[in-house]
């Protein structure tokens, strides 16, 4: 017997009717609005922040929410971290306390570089991660924007894209 015979004479002899609330999505517009009046902070602008806080919740990785903005990756997670979304340091505690080392003289760069064992992209977004603090005004406009669904690695291509930039 095969797939054709068991569905013969099946029909459809009526139509699921949709029964759900009529909704207008305006989340966008409304993270704008949150984001505009501390536009001084962001790396880029609010609109762009907004778009990249927002798909990244949804589960889009940082290189992904970046092309979504038009802005570069690097940009991207660094906006992400202004707004308070964690796991965007490419650096583990360890090397995260080197580039701290490092920024209070206790360390050259180079050897810093070294002990990190990260790329000049990575370094150097590990740094501004390490140098400025989530703003806590960001954090909250931003708190009710889904969940952040990253990936294993969600900076995988968001470093790997800017190596050029460095």
């Amino acid at each position: 017997m095969t797939l054709s015979d068991i569905a013969a004479g099946i029909e459809v002899t009526a139509e699921q009717e949709r029964r759900d609330v009529a909704a207008v999505d305006e989340t966008g517009a409304v993270v704008v609005e949150r984001l505009r009046p501390h536009a001084e902070t962001l790396p880029c602008t609010p609109e762009a922040a907004a778009t990249v806080v927002e798909t990244h919740a949804a589960g889009t990785s940082v290189g992904e929410s970046a092309r979504e903005a038009g802005i570069a990756p690097v940009t991207a997670a660094k906006a992400l971290h202004c707004c308070g979304i964690s796991g965007v340091t490419p650096l583990s505690p360890i090397a995260r306390q080197v580039v701290r080392d490092w920024m209070a003289g206790e360390l050259g760069r180079t050897e810093a570089l070294e002990l990190t064992g990260a790329s000049e992209a990575e370094f150097a977004l590990g740094t501004y991660i390490e140098s400025h603090e989530p703003n806590p005004e960001l954090t909250e406009a931003t708190a009710d924007i889904g969940g952040s669904a990253v990936d294993a690695d969600p900076l995988a291509d968001a470093v790997g894209a800017v190596d050029e930039f460095f």
